[in-house]
């Protein structure tokens, strides 16, 4: 069977994205292992199907690289947005809605000439209580605690976005960690029961963020919408920034905006198609 697909990205962070209002997918574990591939598919952080809701303008599931379902993606979202308002499936409309295992998250869409150019999407509320995140702590929230990795002390604060995320501040720079290496580990550790996104940031004399992230399933990614979210909610929780405030978050891949408030997390920034193929199966 023939597949048609979308490539596209946000800040880099780039999935295979299929309509399945029109096509039909049966096992997406294993097609986002072989088409995720670079060398033998066509490469890619994993796929995003776009679906039919009962609840919303449409559904999306994510599939990381190694096959596992994530439950949020906020660069993945953000060109879901994209796909829909330049295919003509949401009208004209520049408020809509998407169906995710997380919830339903409402984005507002930045249009010129009949495309998408940028959403900003009400990402929802970070959880801080460990139970929920989860990790394997007790308190009401982990803030700036200790943990020793490969015999080594680092300072976490976790935080869930709808899928997990521990953001590690540092004064190393992060362009030279041997992310290769220390990320498994942290993905890996036994506190974390379901693995988890790690994000390595330096705070910039401007009071922007600098951001590494390693992916649980998918490795180094070159962003993450929702580690980008953690990151501007654990920089607030440290006293790095201020809530109700735009922050800047500098990914290898581009710049995300987030704004953390009590209510909820608000993350802006571009989506881009790449290019739109056919694979045969």
């Amino acid at each position: 069977m023939k597949l048609s697909f979308t490539k596209m990205h946000g800040c880099g962070n780039n999935y295979i994205y299929i309509n399945c209002f029109e096509q039909k997918v049966t096992d997406p574990e294993k097609l986002s292992v072989a088409l995720s591939e670079p060398h033998f598919g066509i490469g890619g952080d994993g796929i995003i199907l776009i679906s039919p809701s009962d609840k919303a303008d449409a559904q999306m599931r994510i599939f990381n690289a190694d096959g596992s379902e994530g439950k949020m993606c906020g660069n993945g979202i953000r060109c879901v947005g994209k796909y829909l308002y330049d295919n003509g499936m949401v009208g004209d409309r520049t408020t809509i809605t998407i169906d995710t295992l997380s919830g339903v998250k409402t984005l507002e869409l930045t249009v010129r000439d009949g495309k998408m150019l940028s959403a900003r999407v009400d990402m929802g509320a970070a959880i801080l209580k460990p139970a929920d995140i989860p990790v394997n702590m007790g308190g009401d929230t982990v803030i700036d605690a200790p943990l020793v990795v490969d015999e080594k002390v680092y300072h976490v604060t976790c935080v869930s976005m709808g899928n997990p995320h521990c953001v590690v501040f540092t004064e190393d720079d992060v362009d030279d960690l041997d992310l290769v290496r220390i990320g498994p580990r942290f993905e890996h550790h036994p506190l974390f029961p379901e693995r988890v996104n790690t994000e390595f940031v330096n705070v910039l004399a401007d009071g922007s963020l600098k951001m590494r992230v390693w992916e649980r399933g998918s490795g180094e990614t070159w962003a993450c919408g929702t580690g980008a979210c953690a990151t501007g909610v654990a920089a607030c929780l440290n006293g790095f920034a201020k809530p109700d405030t735009d922050i800047t978050v500098h990914l290898r891949g581009g710049d995300l905006t987030i704004r953390y408030t009590t209510e909820t997390v608000f993350m802006t920034g571009a989506a881009t198609t790449v290019f739109k193929g056919e694979i045969e199966l």
